[in-house]
């Protein structure tokens, strides 16, 4: 009789970076990091599984775990390009903008000739305002591999910055060609000038919806760009049509909830209260920034222009260091006792920005409308504008655009009008607690309607003198990073305003919502 030897067990597969790294690519982040454990169980010095994870904590949004890992990467792969981006990119996250920028010029020594590293660092070059260097870096490496969108896209978006439209345009041209379901690249092209009946994407995107072969995300990016076309168009039903199919897609895909936001409001205005200002310890004194906010898609980046276009200033951005500085004190809980300090920092964070010596500039985060007591009390001599719009054309505006993960309350109606009326109720709030020579409230519509007389009041308000080429604000080549980096660039036009009219009948619950604290006078 014959003896059958039994069969072994089949070894079990070991996972390694790579597996990690795939599961990473496909937005698996919790394989990811369970395969970086083991990795690290087996070899605690593997430097790739702490790049990884570095991901993966900034992806989760957990900054201070992420430049953990990242200089854990650092230490043991300190001639590794991608350690340094990553921590780069982790330490301008956290507000950090002076190491941000030194880990990326060391990583610029030693990045060679690998396209994926040059794309990486021109991405952290193009956060930190420095779109010149990030436009070298992208060029090389779509030179390098004409093949992936990615590298097309990013040059792209950054030709977009800086007003070399047609540029930006071919290049998104050639990125859809490589891959023709890159949303990122249809929603970039769709915004890069006015659509006409005789050159627009409409068939072609929508024929590509048609087929049901996109992912979620990049459905969303071509619904959207789908609206901004058919309304360029004047095909309004097709238009509402496409941004609401968006809305609907993005608000189902969204991980946090909208209504934190509405409670952070109102938590602050019953903190930052006049009381409160005058009893708080003083501020740094020593400088006069101008933060410009509000709402997206208001008027702020016209704003902003006006201001730099005066040779007197200087444009940071949207560089969100407030913020970040604030929260980083609430961490050793000083942000109430050390606003001296806040103010301080800020200014050495903003100096890092490229700022030339004694030069005033020009802050434009938008979520800065949350800080405005802070702001106040942390820099006394800053001046801080606060930008509105005509409610229905500023929901209409937010609505129909996307904010790549940001202002979670704009891809639903009711909870948009919510918002609206939260800021409302707190810009009325800063109205009375701030004095009136450090807030000023202007409005898009008063702009359009006399360019000169609002940006006389603004410039009289920062208290500067008067500058005629302050008038000529769209010939600046200051790059813009902003969603309005195109429009900016286009002398002050009227077409926005009354933009929400022909959609009057399908915004109905967002204007019945608004009605509840709104006067029905300020809704027409």
């Amino acid at each position: 009789m014959k003896t059958i030897a039994p069969q072994r067990a089949p070894a079990p597969t070991i996972p390694t970076i790579e597996t990690a790294r795939r599961a990473f690519a496909g937005g698996d982040l919790a394989t990811t990091e369970r395969i970086c454990a083991e990795v690290l169980a087996r070899a605690p010095d593997e430097g790739a599984a702490w790049a990884l994870l570095t991901e993966t904590a900034l992806q989760r949004g957990r900054p201070d775990a992420a430049i953990v890992c990242a200089n854990r990467a650092v230490a043991l792969m300190p001639k590794d390009p991608i350690a340094l981006i990553l921590r780069a990119k982790c330490l301008f996250v956290s507000g950090e903008a002076r190491g941000a920028f030194e880990a990326a010029e060391a990583a610029a020594q030693i990045i060679g000739d690998a396209p994926e590293g040059q794309d990486a660092l021109g991405a952290i070059f193009g956060l930190l305002g420095l779109h010149a260097k990030a436009k070298q870096l992208f060029l090389r490496a779509a030179s390098a591999r004409p093949d992936v969108p990615q590298y097309l896209f990013n040059l792209a978006a950054t030709e977009r910055m800086t007003g070399a439209l047609k540029d930006a345009e071919a290049h998104c041209d050639l990125a859809i060609a490589r891959d023709r379901h890159y949303g990122l690249a249809h929603y970039l092209r769709s915004d890069l000038r006015i659509q006409t009946a005789e050159r627009n994407h409409i068939e072609e995107m929508e024929a590509l919806v048609g087929e049901g072969r996109l992912t979620g995300p990049s459905e969303v990016l071509l619904r959207f760009a789908l609206g901004k076309e058919c309304e360029d168009l004047d095909r309004h039903d097709r238009a509402f049509e496409h941004v609401e199919a968006g809305c609907t897609l993005q608000h189902g895909l969204l991980a946090r909830d909208s209504a934190a936001g509405i409670g952070e409001i109102d938590g602050i205005i019953r903190a930052h209260t006049r009381r409160w200002l005058d009893t708080a310890p003083a501020g740094y004194s020593g400088a006069a920034p101008v933060f410009v906010t509000g709402l997206p898609r208001t008027g702020t980046t016209l704003v902003e222009r006006i201001i730099a276009s005066h040779s007197a200033m200087h444009s940071v951005g949207e560089t969100g260091v407030f913020a970040a500085e604030m929260h980083r004190a609430m961490t050793t809980n000083s942000a109430g006792s050390d606003l001296a300090g806040i103010g301080e920092r800020y200014m050495d964070a903003a100096a890092a920005l490229r700022v030339p010596p004694d030069a005033r500039f020009v802050d434009k985060t938008l979520e800065n409308y949350l800080y405005c007591g802070l702001i106040h009390a942390a820099l006394p001599a800053a001046r801080i504008i606060l930008v509105q719009r005509h409610p229905m054309d500023a929901c209409w505006a937010i609505y129909k655009a996307h904010f790549r993960g940001k202002f979670p309350f704009s891809y639903d109606q009711i909870e948009l009008a919510d918002y609206y009326l939260a800021f409302r109720r707190l810009s009325q709030h800063w109205r009375e607690v701030l004095p009136p020579d450090v807030l000023l409230e202007i409005n898009y519509e008063d702009i359009v309607k006399d360019q000169a007389a609002a940006s006389r009041d603004i410039i009289r308000f920062i208290g500067l003198p008067w500058e005629d080429d302050v008038m000529r604000f769209h010939e600046s080549p200051a790059p813009s990073a902003t969603a309005s980096a195109v429009q900016v660039r286009r002398p002050i036009y009227a077409s926005s305003v009354g933009k929400w009219r022909p959609h009057a009948a399908r915004l109905a619950p967002l204007r019945a919502r608004l009605l509840r604290e709104i006067p029905e006078a300020e809704l027409a």
